[in-house]
């Protein structure tokens, strides 16, 4: 009788690791072709909608970005570092819409600002993020291999490209330096 019910009981177990893996086969299938079609996505004028960009450190990789603002070519404009802290607002939601964070609720460091490292966060995030200059809002697209990959992380299933829309509000406690960056009026050494 304990032979009989060992024997059921890893069928049983067996049974619902096939109904998990075919749900993460399901999901990565579905994250997949919403990918290709996120790359295929074209503005009303046939040119592409989302810019490639492909992070230096991962050749092999690359996140989507569309910028929702003219962006500037000014010198001076300030961009962040793989190791600078940023203040950014941003929405985080999954490939099929459904939402899963959002700055809007912080306080700490200002009304709906996150305040991050950008080296202590996923890739596709420290990419996009050090394409930005202050001020500018994009959507960025980042693949599953730049995120959690094949983990999950809190509400976000493992194989999950994610869709962020961020705004990069300041560059936090930004040095800078008098041979690059010319005095302005009122100018102090830290923004």
């Amino acid at each position: 009788m304990i032979a009989f019910l060992t024997a059921a009981s890893a069928l049983t177990s067996c049974g619902d690791d096939d109904d998990d893996l075919e749900g993460i086969k399901q999901w990565r299938r579905a994250n997949d072709a919403w990918l290709a079609e996120m790359q295929a996505k074209k503005n009303p004028d046939g040119t592409p909608y989302y810019t490639v960009v492909v992070p230096k450190w991962d050749p092999g990789s690359f996140v989507l970005m569309h910028f929702f603002n003219e962006r500037t070519k000014d010198p001076l404009a300030l961009k962040p570092l793989y190791t600078s802290t940023v203040d950014v607002r941003y929405r985080l939601s999954l490939y099929n819409g459904v939402a899963c964070d959002s700055s809007s609720l912080l306080t700490e460091d200002g009304p709906g600002i996150f305040r991050t490292e950008l080296n202590g966060l996923i890739d596709g995030w420290a990419a996009s993020v050090c394409e930005m200059n202050v001020g500018d809002t994009a959507e960025v697209i980042v693949p599953y291999g730049l995120g959690y990959g094949t983990t999950s992380s809190g509400s976000i299933p493992a194989f999950s490209n994610l869709k962020f829309n961020i705004r990069l509000a300041d560059i936090y406690l930004y040095e800078k330096s008098p041979e690059k960056d010319p005095p302005t009026s009122g100018d102090t050494d830290y923004y």
